[in-house]
């Protein structure tokens, strides 16, 4: 099964969800905002993709924090600030069969979810 996980009104979201209806595939959203999100899943997420890469610097969010809650150089501090501010991660995030893929990307969907 795949599971998508991000924030409905996302553009990125929205094209995510839209390429695997259009392919006819199978899946589970789940809310940032309503479902919340677990820093052991933030965890497990940075282990395999990086904090770096969850860590959705040109958002928002991020430019309306302070320069100290900015100052993130370790996975613990990302993590947190992701915890604490959903639209601060990367979307959408999507897990299927042990792989993980984050942000929209049609050529990764076709390689990892079509295979």
């Amino acid at each position: 099964m795949i599971h998508v996980y991000g924030i409905p009104n996302c553009d990125s979201v929205k094209k995510a969800l839209q390429w695997l209806k259009h392919h006819d595939m199978a899946f589970t959203f789940h809310n940032f905002r309503t479902d919340g999100i677990t820093a052991s899943l933030l965890k497990k997420w940075s282990a395999k993709a990086g904090w770096e890469v969850l860590l959705n610097k040109k958002s928002t969010t991020w430019r309306g924090l302070t320069p100290e809650e900015q100052d993130v150089t370790m996975q613990a501090g990302a993590v947190q600030l992701m915890k604490q501010y959903p639209s601060l991660i990367k979307r959408p995030v999507i897990e299927y069969n042990n792989e993980l893929l984050v942000g929209y990307n049609e050529e990764a969907y076709t390689k990892h979810l079509k295979s």
